[in-house]
């Protein structure tokens, strides 16, 4: 079992109480509250803390592009970050007006430090080692993003179907959420709308990645057929396929359809055995296609935007 936090313990000593378990993400596929999160949240704070304002139009599109529009919807804050200023840096519009994003050296070298948690508090750790003004403006941009969250995000209710499918679920699974997102935000979300009593866990990014939840909660708990990740972004699949487990896609833009099929469809056939093979191919491939890997602005020049988010994901 690999190393983890010590917030992620719960997780390594949760005792199956079913034979079936289901990891659930919470931003943009229990709650619809991805938008208003980057759109109201994230990016103005962006904008604001590292100096975009020559180019808060394009700042914008590549934000919006990376966390919400592309196959990187729903990774880790930091490295979102990192591809938005990378995106920028090939944008023809950017380079015509002289502007140069930030190149977030330092910042880049706490996103490949595997020893600090990719979390404000990981981020305070790993200053205490490193200080510097970059990461100052790291840990203010983080913190007045989540104080905007705080602030910000509330009232805003469950998916339909979302309520009926967990009362419905909770009879046959053991039930975490699953999440990059901090758990005081995640509690407070859940707690908000009573679904917390489903879950035995809330895990956020204090406990490690999202693939560490379900390695931690699951792993050599449950038969491998008896797992099932839901979510809304490619990383929640990558997180099941880590975990042998099952993948349920919940489609942006399609969320409510996406529930009610599970709800009405999906969920008996984890349960009876029979979502294996190509069932769910089909549901991932229609996931697939509705989440780019271009940015719509560059058209056919690809090379330089696959270039810059595959740099600033790790991929190459």
């Amino acid at each position: 079992m690999s190393t983890y936090p010590d917030a992620a313990r719960v997780l390594a000593e949760l005792e199956p109480q079913h034979r079936f378990f289901a990891g659930i993400d919470s931003d943009g596929c229990a709650f619809d509250t991805m938008e208003i999160k980057h759109k109201e949240c994230f990016i103005p704070n962006i904008i604001k803390h590292w100096g975009l304002q020559p180019v808060s139009k394009y700042a914008r599109e590549a934000a919006e592009f990376v966390n919400l529009y592309s196959r990187w919807r729903g990774i880790n804050r930091w490295p979102a970050l990192v591809m938005v200023f990378d995106l920028l840096r090939e944008r023809p519009e950017v380079k015509a007006r002289g502007f140069e994003p930030p190149p977030a050296t330092k910042l880049r070298e706490f996103i490949a430090d595997n020893d600090f948690p990719k979390s404000n508090d990981g981020l305070r750790a790993y200053m205490a080692r490193h200080p510097g003004p970059e990461l100052e403006t790291a840990l203010a941009w983080t913190t007045a993003v989540n104080a905007a969250v705080a602030d910000m995000v509330h009232g805003v209710p469950p998916f339909p179907f979302v309520r009926e499918s967990l009362w419905a679920l909770a009879k046959k699974a053991d039930m975490i959420v699953v999440s990059a997102t901090p758990v005081e935000a995640l509690s407070r979300e859940w707690q908000e709308h009573d679904l917390d009593r489903h879950v035995r866990v809330i895990a956020g990014q204090e406990m490690g990645s999202k693939s560490l939840h379900l390695e931690l909660a699951s792993g050599a708990k449950y038969a491998p057929q008896h797992v099932l990740m839901i979510g809304d972004a490619p990383g929640d699949m990558a997180a099941a396929r880590a975990n042998r487990a099952f993948f349920y896609p919940i489609n942006p833009g399609r969320e409510e359809t996406s529930w009610q099929r599970f709800h009405d469809e999906a969920m008996n056939r984890f349960l009876r055995g029979t979502y294996a093979g190509a069932y769910e191919a089909a549901l991932i491939a229609e996931f697939e296609a509705l989440l780019p890997e271009v940015p719509p602005w560059l058209g056919a020049d690809e090379s330089s935007a696959r270039a810059a988010l595959g740099r600033a994901s790790g991929e190459v």
